[in-house]
């Protein structure tokens, strides 16, 4: 009997960017955000030690998510997710989050952080759904049509052992 290989449709594959995935980001990052991050902070990102990931889908390659991660010493920072629009609300962002989880696990960070906008219930959720926890706030951090917009600080405990 022959076993058969089935790829799900929904499912994606992480990798690390490279310089030849630069126009792609900043693309993404454009069509994701009312206020992206500009070409010039993306690229800046590919020269200091942050992960940046991109996630295809196995089934076709199509680059639709991506995420920057910083982690120094035992901390994790994510400082951005962006999934493609038309395919949010999919899981993509989701399964890029537990790539992150992951990853900075394996570098051995014991805590992750990240800010999200108070206003993106969707992401909010997710991330609670993922064991993260409300732990601060900071004002006006995000640019709004209309001003600024507050940011909510979550927080996950990755690892539990004494150093």
């Amino acid at each position: 009997m022959q076993s058969k290989h089935i790829v799900l449709s929904d499912q994606l594959v992480f990798r690390l960017m490279d310089e030849s995935d630069l126009d792609a980001v900043c693309d993404l990052e454009a069509r994701a955000y009312e206020f992206p991050w500009s070409r010039a902070i993306i690229g800046g990102c590919t020269t200091v030690p942050y992960r940046i990931w991109l996630g295809k889908r196995a089934v076709d390659d199509a680059h639709i998510a991506q995420a920057f991660l910083s982690i120094t010493l035992d901390e994790a920072h994510i400082l951005n997710v962006s999934v493609e629009p038309t395919l949010q609300g999919r899981g993509y962002g989701g399964q890029m989050l537990s790539h992150l989880i992951e990853d900075a696990r394996d570098q051995g960070a014991r805590q992750m952080f990240l800010e999200v906008r108070e206003s993106n219930e969707a992401a909010m959720q997710m991330y609670l759904n993922h064991g993260f926890n409300e732990i601060g706030r900071r004002r006006n951090y995000y640019p709004t049509a209309v001003g600024r917009e507050d940011a909510l600080v979550y927080g996950l405990q990755l690892r539990f052992d004494q150093v």
